[in-house]
């Protein structure tokens, strides 16, 4: 493995000792069987009747979840196939926050397809060609059968179809509401920043207690009890500086004989620091927001001017109060005027589940607001914080593009029809791989099938016979039985598809091209020994490099 033959029989080495390589077919089947194990551990998490799966790390730390990214994020994965098919989700999450296990299954399914035709003595070549035609095919087809929509209703169906099954069943009516609600209003030019809605989540409380917050609110609480609790009609100033005596940047001596010198030195830096709030009281500010410190004799005088303050405010607050108050950072405290202010209807201190927190709120038409998520326990509004994010990436996407899809499996089986119908207008071995991917397209159908109990079997020839009449027909997992799903308001972004089948074919191309692995030693790696004691993964995953 680490040597070559030559002349007479001497072997000439040109890898180190100990590197592990698999050539040819072995690291195809090898690759191949890291990606379908992977599918299927994220498979039984897909659609409102998926599991959940339990995560616990080496310190003991335990996450509950059934949202797939997260999952592949928590799993310590070490399979260099493996991390490829994780890429595919985290692009799924940041591109568009859903539709991660969707991505990952189909990346599974396509590789399964794959390894028959590799079997067949199909060239990879010619299976990762097909594969991309399939794949520009379907985005096609998909916007085909795309429904073009930007209205209220719509959009909050499309936020309750992603959050469905995420722990978040029974109030996802409301949550959705406040997700629209938080999109639209930090809505600029037609573009959304997803940065500007922050989620503060605290527990102690049930899902519905959720609110949405018309500004920011701060996890910390004034620096001086003496300081007012709740001000209206706020004036806010935005520091980025400390207000204390800056230290010297160079070391400095100061050589005091007389003890009137030293009262003087005392004298001169409260001189300094009372010249510092007075400048800020000057222009009229009672709200004080610093990004540094704040010296304990400046908390007094600012507390005696009747100005709340907090202190170490994180940047990216701080960011999200100006966009909210209209405010302006300012680094230095002589610079700070009137105009560089901002407002807010109420600024006050609130106690939720035992820890103080800074609300402002009533802003005018603010750029930046916040969505305080409330739950039982920590792990309950640990998840339906993520079915929350979801729901945020689908609605900012929706009203972005202005496309949605119909959702239950019908967007995959209308592709699947289409592309099979293309795979019989093409000549050559591509038409087996345009028909390969195809098949794997229903992997998503069939496996909302069996996720919730029906036989996946049945289901997909009920769910082919329906598309004969309309490609709106999916399935309603609830009830067992195809329908109409955009009159059932299950509906999903055109971009979660889009991207989902893209990253997925794109992920499954690169993995079928390599036909060399090499893992180097010195990698931290278990080598061929180890590999053999292992037995491999549970499920079949080959050893991990």
């Amino acid at each position: 493995m680490a040597q070559l033959g030559g002349q007479q029989g001497q072997p000439i080495l040109i890898l180190p000792e100990g590197t592990n390589r698999f050539l040819g077919r072995d690291a195809q089947r090898m690759n191949i069987s890291a990606g379908k194990v992977l599918a299927e551990t994220v498979r039984t998490t897909l659609g409102p009747k998926g599991m959940d799966k339990m995560l616990v790390d080496s310190l003991g730390d335990i996450v509950v979840t059934n949202d797939g990214v997260t999952i592949l994020k928590e799993m310590d994965i070490e399979h260099p196939a493996a991390k490829m098919l994780v890429e595919v989700a985290k692009t799924q999450e940041d591109e568009v926050g859903d539709g991660t296990t969707t991505a990952v299954i189909i990346a599974g399914e396509l590789l399964k397809k794959a390894e028959g035709l590799l079997d067949q003595d199909i060239h990879p070549t010619i299976v990762a060609m097909g594969y991309r035609q399939a794949a520009e095919k379907s985005q096609e087809i998909l916007n085909v059968i795309s429904i073009d929509a930007k209205d209220h209703d719509t959009i909050l169906k499309v936020a309750m179809t992603a959050m469905t099954g995420k722990g978040t069943e029974k109030a996802k009516e409301p949550l959705a509401e406040l997700v629209v609600g938080a999109v639209k209003q930090v809505e600029e030019n037609g573009e959304i920043d997803k940065d500007s809605i922050k989620i503060e989540k605290k527990d102690g409380a049930t899902v519905d207690d959720s609110t949405l917050v018309q500004g920011v609110i701060i996890d910390k609480e004034r620096v001086h009890p003496g300081m007012p609790k709740k001000i209206e009609g706020a004036k806010i100033a935005l520091l980025n500086s400390a207000i204390e005596v800056k230290e010297t940047e160079v070391d400095a001596e100061i050589r005091i004989t007389d003890p009137a010198q030293m009262q003087a030195f005392i004298e001169q830096e409260e001189g300094m620091i009372r010249e510092m709030v007075n400048k800020i009281d000057d222009t009229g500010a009672n709200v004080l927001f610093c990004q540094k410190g704040i010296d304990d004799l400046a908390q007094h005088y600012l507390a005696k001017a009747g100005i709340m303050a907090v202190r170490r405010v994180k940047k990216s607050d701080m960011e999200k109060l100006a966009k909210a108050t209209q405010a302006k950072v300012v680094t230095n405290i002589e610079d700070l005027t009137l105009e560089d202010l901002g407002e807010a209807g109420l600024v006050h201190e609130k106690k939720i589940s035992g820890e103080d927190m800074i609300f402002v709120e009533g802003c005018k038409d603010p750029k930046a607001v916040t969505l305080l998520v409330r739950g039982s326990t920590e792990h309950v509004v640990d998840e339906i914080e993520r079915a929350v994010e979801d729901a945020i990436g689908v609605v900012a996407a929706t009203l972005e593009d202005g496309k949605v899809v119909a959702g239950g499996g019908a967007a995959e089986i209308a592709i699947a029809k289409g592309l099979k119908e293309y795979a019989d207008t093409i000549s050559g071995r591509e038409q087996l791989a345009v028909a390969a991917f195809a098949e794997a397209l229903e992997v998503v159908p069939k496996t909302l099938a069996e996720n919730a109990g029906m036989d996946s079997i049945d289901t997909l020839v009920d769910l082919r016979a329906a598309h004969e009449k309309s490609i709106y027909m999916g399935l309603e997992v609830f009830k067992g039985e195809v329908r109409d799903m955009y009159r059932a308001g299950v509906i999903e972004p055109h971009r979660v598809k889009k991207q989902a089948i893209q990253s997925a074919a794109e992920a499954a191309e690169m993995i079928l091209r390599i036909d060399d692995v090499i893992a180097s030693s010195g990698s931290g790696k278990p080598g061929p020994e180890d590999m053999e004691a292992m037995g491999g993964m549970p499920g079949g995953m080959p050893p991990m490099m």
